[in-house]
């Protein structure tokens, strides 16, 4: 007799069947499964606040090769147009929804010079952003559409990123919207990434391909909360990305959605840190770590404080800074006008400088258009000695040649030879600096100056204070050792 089993219970058995073969698969692979999983979620949650913004330029400006972002090459460049047509959108970036009324953080670079900007949603809405504002240091924009409840973007807190962390790049690479990469968070505080000292933030580093057309996109955690902004690539296929870390990118946003700008500390220095130079442990005595004036703008903050050069800075309002990125992190966002309290040590001893800072310097246009122009040949004075280990030749400073040099009489001596090739040409100093310190000691005359290389050791290094067209600074002279 034949025994009939119900189509219903015949499934159910090739159900559980199939249940028990994936759970008998590995663990690992149902781990992997869940991780994948992760990655969709993510991407689908963090996609719909990523924008894509494309930019018009006035057609003279889009027939000129633009300059490049650090690392990035430039894109191609655009069909030429013939004045008197509306310009073309024919620059694109990535951008990310920051808050439900339609503000949206992207690079500066991205919208340079557009003459229109066009902003497009991932659910196929396009509309026209107005640029609100920028912050040149720190290459960061804000664009603004008329917009209500819009997904919004949520900040991750970047001092708590962890290296080794995944990484997810959302963005429109070379024009293909909405691409999403993965990799991982591969270094914390590069701050050594633009060669412009006026770039005061650092950078974190992945491997996540990020590609031109990504910049002013997300950076994502595995959480899709925002670490940091795209910005710049070291070379094509390197697997070296950087973005500006979210907790600094939302600060900048914040001041720029509110007063429209962003108003910087300026103290009116050019620093080094102290450990990124060994010489400086040889040559300035009782200091572990800080930072160390190489130059001060005379009318500046510092000049007014009475900071020098070789002066090393270890504490802003007693917290210690142990470089250059330290200390502009310190001082970036003090009240303008309000006294700021700096410990330094010179010669060996502590002190305690009262510095009132002054908002960052607007660059002067006609600076970049200015012809450069030799300097004028200092007169030679009949007293002059040639240091033949430095490359220097100096004569005596008289009232006139001071005032022709931006100096004060007797304050030094006057540089009237650099030898070709030598330690000084090295160091840039050129005819009509005027030497004032040889290893922290004031030299008045010719004869000062001499004595004090007598014994001088320049495979330690010598250190010199210059007044360079009446700004201070420090340079360091020393031998190459093989």
């Amino acid at each position: 007799m034949k025994t009939s089993i119900p189509h219903a219970l015949i499934v159910c058995i090739v159900l559980l069947a199939a249940n028990c073969l994936n759970a008998a698969d590995s663990p690992s692979l149902s781990v992997a499964r869940q991780l994948n999983q992760a990655f969709i979620e993510v991407a689908e949650k963090v996609t719909p606040t990523v924008v894509i913004v494309s930019i018009a330029k006035d057609p003279a400006l889009a027939t000129m090769p633009q300059p490049g972002v650090p690392g990035i090459p430039n894109q191609p460049k655009p069909p030429e147009q013939r004045p008197g047509r509306d310009p073309q959108f024919n620059g694109q970036g990535s951008g990310v929804i920051i808050t439900e009324d339609g503000y949206i953080l992207t690079n500066r670079h991205v919208i340079d010079g557009a003459r229109k900007i066009k902003v497009a949603l991932k659910d196929g809405r396009e509309f026209v952003g107005v640029l609100r504002g920028i912050d040149t240091q720190s290459d960061l924009a804000i664009v603004k559409i008329e917009g209500k409840g819009l997904p919004v973007a949520k900040f991750a807190d970047s001092k708590k990123v962890r290296i080794g962390e995944f990484a997810i790049a959302i963005g429109a690479p070379f024009q293909l919207d909405y691409s999403v990469t993965v990799g991982h968070v591969s270094a914390q505080g590069r701050n050594r990434v633009v060669p412009d000292a006026a770039m005061d933030q650092d950078f974190l580093q992945t491997d996540a391909s990020i590609n031109p057309g990504n910049s002013g996109g997300p950076l994502v955690n595995i959480d899709g909360e925002i670490i940091g902004i795209n910005t710049m690539i070291r070379g094509m296929n390197t697997g070296i990305g950087f973005s500006i870390p979210s907790s600094f990118a939302k600060e900048i946003a914040d001041k720029i959605m509110r007063d429209g700008r962003v108003i910087r500390a300026w103290l009116g220095v050019a620093i080094s840190g102290f450990n990124e130079n060994p010489e400086y442990k040889t040559l300035i005595k009782g200091v572990k770590d800080g930072v160390v004036v190489k130059e001060v703008t005379p009318d500046g903050p510092a000049g007014k404080a009475d900071l020098k050069p070789f002066d090393v800075i270890t504490a802003v309002e007693s917290k210690p800074v142990d470089s250059g990125h330290a200390l502009r992190s310190e001082m970036r966002f003090k009240e303008i006008g309000k006294p700021v309290t700096l410990d330094v040590v010179r010669n060996g001893k502590s002190l305690k400088i009262q510095i009132v800072p002054e908002a960052w310097p607007e660059p002067a246009a006609e600076i970049a258009s200015k012809p450069l122009t030799p300097p004028t040949p200092p007169t030679v004075t009949p007293q002059t000695a040639t240091d033949a280990n430095s490359g220097l030749t100096v004569g005596t400073l008289t009232k006139e040649l001071a005032a022709q040099h931006k100096a004060k009489e007797n304050s030094g001596v006057l540089v009237s030879k650099v030898a070709a090739g030598s330690l000084a040409a090295a160091k840039m100093i050129i005819e009509g600096d005027v030497i004032t310190e040889v290893n922290q000691k004031p030299i008045k005359t010719v004869q000062d100056f001499t004595e004090a290389l007598k014994g001088a050791d320049f495979n330690k290094g010598v250190t010199l204070g210059i007044n360079s067209k009446g700004v201070s600074k420090t340079e360091t002279l020393k031998k190459a050792t093989n």
